[in-house]
């Protein structure tokens, strides 16, 4: 076969991609002293009496491509309306629906779909189109059959242990986002302390510094929570707990609650005497 070299580095690339990042079921074998002697792999849809087959498709690439298609044909035996006894498969996009854009991913999807919705209605194989449409556990027996003999190896073709583009399962390349950002995560030899917050039954903190001679008790009367922030703060809570020290309150010593009543005394006594000054003069006038 002879193909221009444009067209052989368009084939290159094609048949690097489908090795690198092929779909799902589809794979691809190159000879090694021929790269055009190409070879794809159609693993047989689930659901299908093909499941479970790996079907080989032949490719032979002329001097027309891309403006024409390639030959194609099935190299495995299978029970098919639109594959003939020789292999010879009837579909469109290898004949009048071709366009120069495709290649050798797109014949191989079609294919596959093709084993998914035979049409029986343009069929190579008469027997097969006509059990299809009369009696389908008929076909699908019979092509189940003719899978298990002739496309179902003993163990997987090699090249379908390299990951597909679009399979979900444990071979997909595909990474799972990871929900915690790598940045933020220390190394296993650090330890990581998270901030608890304080119960609600912790000691409270004092509003203003004890003097060193006469440390201040914890009070409800002159404390606030430090937990709680300045618009949770309602006024009446400030009243409450920031009201004057009383003569009764433990953070006010002896001595010191002895001379305060004292001297609320006299400011009293000297506030009644006065009164009482103002109301007779008032009489004698």
């Amino acid at each position: 076969m002879s193909v221009t070299p444009a067209t052989m580095r368009r084939l290159m690339r094609e048949i690097t991609e489908l090795k690198n990042n092929p779909p799902e079921g589809i794979r691809v074998v190159t000879s090694e002293e021929n790269m055009l002697d190409l070879t794809g792999i159609v693993e047989g849809p689930e659901q299908t009496p093909y499941a479970g087959g790996y079907f080989r498709v032949r490719f032979q690439f002329t001097h027309e491509f891309p403006a024409a298609p390639p030959k194609c044909w099935f190299a495995t035996k299978i029970f098919h309306p639109n594959v003939s006894s020789a292999g010879e498969i009837c579909v469109n996009t290898l004949k009048k629906d071709w366009q120069a854009s495709y290649g050798i991913a797109y014949i191989l999807v079609t294919i596959k779909c093709l084993l998914i919705y035979p049409n029986p209605e343009s069929a190579l194989d008469e027997e097969a189109g006509k059990l299809l449409l009369e009696d389908y556990d008929a076909y699908f027996s019979r092509a189940k059959l003719i899978t298990s003999v002739h496309a179902t190896p003993r163990t997987r073709p090699p090249e379908f242990d390299t990951p597909s583009t679009e399979s979900g399962g444990e071979s997909s390349t595909k990474s799972i986002p990871v929900l915690i950002s790598t940045s933020t995560m220390a190394p296993p030899s650090q330890h990581i302390t998270l901030p608890v917050p304080a119960p609600a039954s912790s000691p409270r903190k004092s509003l203003s510094p004890a003097p060193p001679a006469q440390p201040l008790q914890s009070s409800p009367a002159n404390t606030l929570p430090s937990t709680l922030s300045s618009n949770t703060i309602s006024s009446k809570d400030c009243k409450e707990r920031l009201a004057p020290l009383g003569t009764a309150n433990p953070n006010v010593a002896g001595p010191v609650a002895t001379a305060t009543s004292k001297a609320v005394k006299r400011a009293a006594t000297a506030g009644g005497s006065g009164v009482e000054k103002r109301k007779k003069a008032l009489k004698r006038l």
